[in-house]
């Protein structure tokens, strides 16, 4: 099935420029075929070409079909990596597997401070599109640690990923089935003692993801592993 991303689409609406394009140049769709747009919040929709201009393809809304969000969600603020493919490679695949929101954090050991969300939303919505997801992840801004702190502080369902040393639970022993939670994880060099003593007064729980050490992508992407099985 060939997906078409509009997120705000109408009842006749006008495909913007790039999927124009590939709809009528590349899969050589023209008036009279039907192709399926999803606008990102759950809403999938049967539509008729009915202009096969490659510029500003036009369509037409037949039928609409709604999908239920899930019913916990999964939030991931994690300090974008030094490679930014690494980045990508994490983002492609939580939004295959299903994850709400994302949020790039800014730490104390951050090797990478700038960001190209532009970038980065496209990755998303070419995994939904692939993945058949109705549902497209909201990815926040680069956001500093300690702002993120206190935004989400005394929420409850949030812990923190991290490898010094303290009491530390095992992911899948504490993970709240059925809830929405908060894991944050940090860059290639961890989060600094004082993050993670910010984070603890701030109601997070400290969470151990085993004796290996992982790549900052690898212990996001298991997170997203752990919150799926969990909630099965």
């Amino acid at each position: 099935m060939q997906l078409f991303y509009e997120p705000n689409i109408l009842d006749t609406h006008t495909l913007n420029p790039i999927d124009s394009k590939h709809c009528v140049r590349v899969l050589r769709h023209t008036v009279g075929d039907q192709i399926s747009v999803m606008d990102g919040i759950g809403n999938w929709f049967n539509c008729e070409i009915i202009e096969d201009n490659p510029k500003k393809c036009k369509v037409s809304i037949l039928s609409k079909k709604e999908d239920n969000p899930r019913k916990s969600a999964l939030h991931i603020a994690v300090a974008p990596t030094k490679n930014i493919d690494r980045l990508e490679w994490f983002l492609e695949k939580a939004t295959e597997m299903g994850i709400e929101q994302i949020t790039p954090i800014l730490c104390e050991h951050s090797e990478r401070k700038i960001i190209k969300p532009e970038r980065l939303e496209k990755v998303i919505i070419s995994a939904m599109k692939q993945s058949l997801k109705a549902y497209k992840p909201i990815l926040n801004q680069l956001t500093p640690f300690k702002a993120f702190i206190a935004k989400n502080s005394n929420a409850d369902n949030s812990f923190i990923a991290h490898c010094n040393g303290g009491t530390k639970d095992i992911l899948k022993s504490v993970y709240p089935k059925g809830e929405n939670t908060t894991i944050m994880i940090g860059p290639e060099g961890d989060f600094s003692v004082s993050e993670v003593e910010l984070a603890l007064k701030s109601n997070f729980r400290a969470i151990s993801l085993g004796e290996a050490r992982l790549r900052t992508e690898t212990a996001a992407l298991m997170t997203c592993a752990t919150f799926n099985i969990t909630n099965m």
